[in-house]
């Protein structure tokens, strides 16, 4: 299969967290205006689109964006799909034989909505504190989720969710988009922009199924 691109599409009104910076793109000098080039510029939150977290986010003194190790989101991984619409439970992951240091994407209802193009939905699949705890004792590798927090929308449930994965030495990737990707295993490439001393970065994401 060929590989496919799992990041989300940036562009002017794109879907962002509630009260972050707003994605922009504007060009500056164009040909049309008799320049030598055409030159943009972005104007966007560390966490706009398809984007990662890095321990430093929830974490006083974690690793920054700049720090991650690149074996945690390239190499082999699984997409797992997720059939609870509320959010992602221990029960549920049970099933699915979960190993040490595994790349994990989640495929949930969310995929089923082309939210990209959508208003911020306040209601969404996420993952549930004690899923987060239960990733963390089998020792995961990454995790990556179809939207764009791993938490839901109420603050007092997201922030134990972050610090659990992060704390646990998991890397967050989110706002992957698994509409045409099948479950099962994979090959995955995901990078972050190098900014230092950030605590999360866009990132490209991609993959291809085994």
């Amino acid at each position: 299969m060929d590989w496919i691109d799992i990041s989300m599409p940036l562009s002017n009104g794109v879907a962002g967290w509630p009260g972050d910076v707003p994605f922009e793109f504007a060009r500056r000098l164009t040909l049309e205006q008799g320049c030598d080039y055409n030159i943009s510029m972005i104007t966007m939150s560390t966490h706009a689109g398809t984007h990662m977290d890095a321990p430093l986010h929830f974490l006083e003194g974690g690793k920054s964006i700049d720090e991650l190790p690149l074996g945690a989101t390239v190499g082999p991984a699984r997409v797992i799909e997720i059939e609870d619409e509320e959010s992602i439970k221990p029960g549920e992951l049970d099933g699915n034989d979960i190993q040490q240091g595994e790349r994990l994407l989640f495929k949930t209802a969310n995929s089923k909505k082309a939210w990209h193009d959508m208003p911020f939905m306040e209601s969404y699949v996420y993952i549930s504190v004690e899923a987060a705890e239960y990733l963390v004792e089998r020792r995961v590798r990454c995790v990556a989720i179809d939207y764009l927090s791993v938490g839901p929308t109420d603050m007092d449930v997201a922030c134990p969710v972050h610090r659990t994965l992060l704390g646990g030495g998991i890397w967050i990737i989110e706002g992957v988009y698994l509409a045409d990707v099948p479950a099962g295993p994979c090959e995955l490439i995901c990078l972050p922009l190098r900014v230092v001393g950030a605590e999360g970065a866009p990132a490209r994401a991609i993959l291809h199924a085994k």
